[in-house]
């Protein structure tokens, strides 16, 4: 199956010991089948060092520091198992971080997710997110789904590459496509629901509750805003199983991007990059999250 990729995607490289957010703090890294069986049939040296790391059970994976970090990750932030042995030797995860993968009836898509904060960096600041590229193959890839959220995704990037049209404007015609907005629900109710999610940091919670459901956007705001939602749209309803899920990843993706935008009116001096990276570690990353707030745009029979 071919694997496609928007443009900026080739862009991206690991910046390791320069990135200020490290993916090997803070997580728990598994360790799949096939690299297990490698840190095994290592002989002696960083072997044993790799083999001694591991919490092994129904779910193998690394034994993280008393600081919460990956016992593989140096003093200078490199990963010893690539100084050691080399990236071959990398578990799927550590390889994979931060692409993600969705199939359509053309192929299989990859993309770069928001809360890496090289890739945050790259998405909004890049154009031609609708423009995509041959990048491989994928060989073990599943047959084509039975519902392709492409034609949906198509239709959003029509609107959203639009400039005739006010920003604004573009995102009420968005609204429109499946009848879904954040706008649906006032203020108090979407700062309840942010309040009742899960945090990694307390202060992303009370960042998150001083949320306003933004009308006008400011105008410097409105190009990376058009870039996250695209990011958002493509990650999102790509992977829809069914029109329902679709117009709830619609909704989802639409009010992502409406918090960021109350994130970086609020906080003019912080870099939105950075915003949407705390949103996508937060919210995206977490399937309850993402769940409690997809649900919100469900349309449920009495």
């Amino acid at each position: 199956m071919k694997l496609f990729a928007p443009r900026y995607y080739n862009v991206f490289k690991c910046i390791a010991d320069r990135c200020t957010h490290s993916c090997c703090i803070g997580w728990e890294i598994d360790v799949d089948p096939m690299a297990l069986e490698k840190y095994d049939s290592l002989c002696h040296g960083y072997g044993d060092v790799i083999r001694e790391s591991i919490e092994r059970g129904d779910c193998p994976h690394f034994r993280l520091t008393d600081d919460d970090r990956c016992p593989h990750l140096d003093s200078r932030g490199l990963c010893r198992i690539i100084t050691e042995l080399g990236e071959d030797f990398l578990c799927d995860i550590c390889r994979e971080h931060p692409r993600f993968y969705n199939f359509t009836k053309e192929g299989a898509e990859v993309g770069l997710g928001l809360s890496c904060e090289e890739a945050a960096r790259i998405i909004l600041s890049s154009d031609g997110y609708g423009e995509f590229t041959e990048v491989g193959e994928l060989t073990d890839a599943d047959g084509a789904p039975f519902f392709d959220g492409c034609e949906i995704r198509d239709e959003v990037y029509s609107v959203l590459r639009d400039e005739s049209i006010s920003y604004d404007g573009r995102l009420s015609r968005i609204y429109g496509i499946m009848g879904v907005s954040p706008f649906e629900k006032g203020r108090e109710e979407w700062v309840a629901l942010l309040s009742s999610l899960e945090y990694l940091e307390n202060r992303h919670k009370d960042l998150f509750c001083a949320f306003e459901l933004v009308k006008n956007t400011p105008r410097e705001l409105e190009k990376p805003l058009e870039r996250a939602l695209a990011y958002f749209v493509y990650r999102h309803v790509t992977a829809a199983q069914d029109e329902d899920e679709a117009r709830a990843e619609l909704g989802l993706s639409l009010f992502l991007e409406r918090l960021l935008c109350s994130l970086a009116k609020n906080s003019p001096e912080a870099d939105i990059a950075e915003l949407a990276r705390i949103v996508s570690e937060e919210l995206e990353y977490s399937e309850d999250n993402t769940e409690a707030l997809k649900d919100e745009f469900y349309i449920y029979d009495l």
